[in-house]
């Protein structure tokens, strides 16, 4: 198992505290894949202000890490909230880290941003607004994201778990 590590923080950029985080995360994660006789490599970076975690298969052709993902991701939701709770417990503060495994969410993201950009098309050719299918709190950001490049604007409605982007024309 190895660990990749970020570069070298600048000075009063706060990264420190977030390569922190990822270490903390990269040593808990660790653990649990001997614990659970899995391979894998860990990446730490940071991204959009945010711890990113990933565990990589050591072995492109080796599927079990995709347990830890699980289906629709729950697995992967559920790991991720323990180990933003292994953080907090070092570090006495909340962690906002993000976690992939086997690249499940960056493969959501890939298929989010389609659906966003389908969304956006059909917004603008009808000039109505579309409400998407219920997506976790991951989902919609992504797609609010995508939304709002485009210079379309995106709301979430409903309540768990059927909330929901609805995409609006500007």
């Amino acid at each position: 198992m190895t660990t990749t590590q970020p570069e070298v923080p600048e000075a009063g950029t706060g990264t420190s505290r977030l390569e922190e985080e990822g270490e903390i995360a990269a040593d808990y994660l660790e653990e649990l894949l001997d614990i659970a006789d899995l391979d894998g490599d860990i990446d730490i970076d940071v991204e959009h202000g945010r711890a990113a975690v990933a565990i990589v298969s050591e072995d492109p052709a080796d599927r079990r890490l995709r347990t830890l993902a699980g289906r629709d991701g729950e697995v992967l939701d559920a790991l991720q909230e323990l180990t933003r709770l292994a953080v907090q417990a070092k570090t006495g503060e909340r962690s906002r880290l993000m976690l992939d495994v086997a690249g499940y969410r960056a493969g959501r993201r890939t298929a989010l941003t389609a659906v966003a950009e389908e969304a956006i098309a059909k917004v603008r050719s009808t000039g109505a607004s579309l409400a998407l299918e219920p997506m976790n709190a991951y989902e919609r950001k992504v797609v609010h994201d995508v939304v709002a490049a485009s210079g379309l604007v995106s709301d979430s409605d409903g309540i768990e778990p059927n909330r929901h982007v609805v995409v609006r024309p500007a």
